[in-house]
């Protein structure tokens, strides 16, 4: 078949009336008859397994096994230290909503951030719902080998076309947290942390956060 339709698309000559021919007409109709490519569903994500974190990017469904132990230690040891001031106000002004892995409805696109964060002025209650339409004001990253391509290249463009603000990518291979802003509709990296630094940083630069506790020693 494949070198039917390329033969076909290397034929010139027409009939009578200067219509292509039929080999060509014939590659044509292969080509106009093969179904495009499905787009993944909410349907088709609400399958997978509870074990997989499941998101749907560009139409596509994405699986990645859960967290290994250094990415869930930073992940929840990071969500300590911000959770106490900036949503309960503990040593810190309050006024947000922090969240270990919401699955966020982004138009089109289903993710799955390490950690997430709105403001109460633009969010005041929680959703009924099992997601998230809202885009957060903050998101977080904790990078994995198999995952990091995806979060740097295809979830980074998603959060700033829905105008996150603020983004960090914390790797725990390399003990590095990188700091992004959002100008103009495009990434800005403000700063890279590294090692046991204590750290300001927007939007959570009111507190000092220690590095240190992230990581497994």
């Amino acid at each position: 078949m494949l070198f039917e339709i390329g033969l076909a698309f290397g034929r010139t000559k027409c009939d009578s009336e200067g219509r292509p021919g039929a080999l060509r007409e014939r590659a044509n109709l292969i080509l106009m008859s093969r179904p495009a490519t499905r787009r993944a569903t909410y349907e088709d994500l609400l399958k997978v397994p509870a074990h997989l974190v499941a998101e749907i990017i560009d139409g596509e469904l994405i699986t990645s096994p859960r967290p290994a132990p250094a990415h869930a230690l930073a992940g929840s040891a990071l969500g300590v230290e911000i959770m106490g001031p900036f949503q309960f106000g503990r040593g810190g002004p309050g006024g947000w909503w922090i969240l270990d892995e919401p699955e966020l409805h982004l138009h089109a696109d289903i993710v799955v951030p390490d950690l997430a964060g709105w403001r109460r002025a633009r969010m005041p209650a929680m959703p009924s719902t099992a997601f998230f339409e809202i885009a957060p004001d903050w998101v977080c990253e904790i990078l994995s080998p198999g995952t990091e391509a995806d979060d740097r290249s295809r979830k980074m463009p998603i959060y700033a076309r829905e105008r996150v603000q603020h983004a960090w990518i914390v790797n725990p291979l390399l003990r590095t947290v990188e700091s992004y802003a959002l100008e103009d509709g495009r990434w800005t990296l403000l700063s890279t942390f590294k090692g046991n630094a204590k750290i300001r940083t927007v939007p959570f630069d009111a507190v000092e956060i220690d590095l240190a506790v992230l990581w497994a020693d």
